[in-house]
C-alpha cells in the first residue's frame, strides 16, 4: 500500500513538473512572438526559408519584407541572408534573399549572403563561422514570430547579442499563424534545450 501510494506520487508530481514545463515554454515562445524588442545593431539576419528557382517562397518574401523595412529604418547597416538550397536546386536562400533585396534598391555592398544551413542551427552556426563576430555582434534576427526565441536563443548561445523582428505579414504571421505552429515551436525550443546547445538539428526550412 505505502508503494503503490508513493509511486503515485512520483508519478503525479512527474506529471506536474511536465505540465508545468510545457506551459512555462510555451508562455514564452508566445510572449517573444508578441513582444518586439529590436535596437540598433551591427547587422539584419534573415533567417532561410524555401525558395523556387531563385524566387523566395511566401515565408521568405514576408522576412524579407520586413528586412527591408527596419534596413530603411536604419536600424543596421548591413544585412546577412542565410540558407542553403535544397539538393538539385540552382539557387540557394540566401542568394534568392540577396537578389530579391538588390530589386528592391538594396546596394550589393550592403548584404552578405551565406548559403549554408538547411535548419536554424546549422544556419546560425554558419553565420558565426563565416563573419566576424567581433564587427558584427550586435544582431537583429528577422524570422517568423514564434520563430524568435528559439533563433535568439541559438545566436546567444553562438556569441552573438541577439534580438528578433518577427515577420509581419505571410502565412506565418501572428494573423496567420495558429496553434499548432505555436505549439511546433515551443517544442523545439524544448527539445533543443534538452538535448544540448550543439547537439540538436531540427529541420524548419518552410515554403
Amino acid at each position: 500500500m505505502f508503494i503503490f501510494k508513493f509511486l503515485r506520487r512520483v508519478i503525479s508530481t512527474i506529471l506536474l513538473i511536465v505540465i508545468v514545463t510545457a506551459l512555462w515554454v510555451i508562455g514564452k515562445t508566445w510572449y517573444a512572438a508578441h513582444n518586439e524588442t529590436i535596437r540598433k545593431a551591427d547587422a539584419i539576419v534573415v533567417m532561410g526559408a524555401a525558395q523556387l528557382d531563385g524566387t523566395p517562397g511566401q515565408v521568405l518574401e514576408a522576412r524579407l519584407q520586413e528586412t527591408l523595412r527596419i534596413f530603411q529604418k536604419d536600424f543596421a547597416p548591413k544585412i546577412i541572408t542565410l540558407g542553403s538550397g535544397a539538393p538539385g536546386d540552382r539557387f540557394t536562400e540566401a542568394g534568392s534573399g540577396k537578389s530579391w533585396l538588390i530589386k528592391k534598391g538594396v546596394k550589393s555592398s550592403a548584404i552578405v549572403a551565406i548559403p549554408k544551413g538547411r535548419d536554424s542551427y546549422s544556419s546560425i552556426e554558419a553565420l558565426a563561422k563565416n563573419i566576424d563576430t567581433s564587427r558584427y555582434r550586435n544582431i537583429i534576427i528577422v524570422t517568423d514570430p514564434y520563430h524568435c526565441l528559439r533563433s535568439i536563443t541559438m545566436a546567444n548561445d553562438q556569441g552573438f547579442v541577439a534580438s528578433c523582428s518577427p515577420a509581419k505579414n505571410g502565412i506565418a504571421s501572428l494573423e496567420s499563424a495558429g496553434f499548432r505552429y505555436l505549439l511546433r515551436e515551443s517544442g523545439a525550443y524544448l527539445a533543443y534545450v534538452i538535448l544540448g546547445r550543439h547537439g540538436i538539428h531540427i529541420s524548419d526550412h518552410v515554403a
